[in-house]
């Protein structure tokens, strides 16, 4: 918690450019690993982690980010090894990456057909463009397109129609991550707002002797200790429990989080810039952290599950709805079902007449 907190004094894209490969790229592989070929996964492990080559988690696709059961990246099984084909979108580290943790589809729809594949640049076939976004450009935010590459049955992470438990095991750790980098880019804007309000002066006076300056101020302070006074006790819990037993408890709890270190961030952000006024509109100068912290609101809010997939996991993990009202549209869809069954025996026993 430490080093990402520390990491995320420098700006959301830098931290995101450093940890994410490591911190979710990497993480199945070490986790689950490759038990076709466990020398290459060392080999991997070891190469990330002494910096001499850069993994990415490649999950999210044009038609669908947290619809993981749903992806359409396709490998097609031709004995000793796939056949990979389809398209990967919003993959941060992706242009820089020689290796890629893909998600596809190896058998039937749902989340019971989907593998995780290890798939090397060297491969050939793979296309990496680089995606102009609102923020975090250090952080190589990409568009890949895997055309007919072919990858040895070896490179399988874990095990294969496995592959939608092993995405859903690592987000609890990629969205505790995010909101520890949310609520400092927060608190970094409170450190920003007071330096700023003690320099400029308005009226006569410092900017910060005006009241409602001091009330911003402390509302923006009063959001970020709240924050990561959450953010610590989650922590805690993470520390004294296993990963199952984080899965099973820590789910809608972390969900909760990460959609709060957002809002917070998002207020904090907000009302810098109305402390900073054109200053903060500006990217260079006095305002460019501010702006820049600003641009990458969205960028924490939206990624590793929307806030609206937050709010949904979380009251569907604490049972918030135990008991539903009947739907009559599901009764009339049964009636006429039955309809259709009893209409189709009536032809069967006309068609032998």
């Amino acid at each position: 918690m430490i080093t990402f907190d520390e990491l995320s004094r420098t700006s959301g894209g830098v931290v995101i450019a450093l940890s994410v490969g490591l911190g979710i790229g990497l993480t199945p592989v070490i986790t689950f690993g490759m038990p076709q070929d466990t020398v290459k996964q060392d080999n991997i492990i070891t190469e990330v982690l002494a910096g001499k080559t850069i993994i990415c988690l490649a999950i999210t696709e044009p038609t669908g980010g947290s619809d993981v059961a749903n992806i359409k990246t396709t490998a097609q099984d031709m004995g000793d090894h796939w056949i990979v084909n389809g398209e990967k979108k919003w993959i941060t580290n992706g242009i820089f990456a020689e290796y890629f943790a893909v998600a596809v589809r190896t058998g039937r729809p749902g989340p019971k057909g989907i593998a995780m594949l290890l798939i090397e640049r060297s491969f050939g076939g793979v296309e990496t463009r680089k995606m102009e976004c609102t923020g975090m450009w250090p952080s190589g935010t990409t568009f890949i397109t895997f055309k007919n590459v072919k990858v040895p049955k070896t490179n399988i992470i874990g095990y294969e129609d496995k592959g939608f438990q092993q995405v859903m095991y690592n987000f609890n750790h990629e969205r505790w991550m995010v909101s520890i980098q949310a609520i400092r880019l927060a608190r970094t804007c409170v450190e920003e707002s007071l330096k700023f309000a003690r320099q400029r002066q308005t009226f006569g006076k410092f900017l910060i002797e005006h009241q409602v300056i001091q009330h911003k101020i402390g509302e923006m302070a009063r959001h970020v200790e709240s924050a990561q006074n959450w953010l610590e006790n989650i922590t805690h819990q993470m520390c004294t429990m296993d990963k199952k037993e984080q899965n099973q408890k820590l789910g809608g709890h972390i969900a909760l989080l990460k959609l709060h270190a957002g809002r917070v961030m998002e207020y904090c952000a907000s009302q810098t810039l109305q402390v900073f006024g054109g200053t903060g509109y500006t990217r260079t100068g006095k305002g460019a952290r501010v702006e820049r912290i600003y641009r990458e609101v969205k960028a924490y809010a939206i990624p590793a599950g929307s806030e609206e997939i937050m709010l949904q996991l979380a009251t569907t993990q604490f049972g918030f709805v135990n008991r539903k009202m009947p739907d009559p549209a599901q009764k009339q869809i049964k009636a006429l079902q039955k309809e259709v069954e009893e209409l189709k025996e009536e032809l069967k026993k006309k068609a032998k007449m």
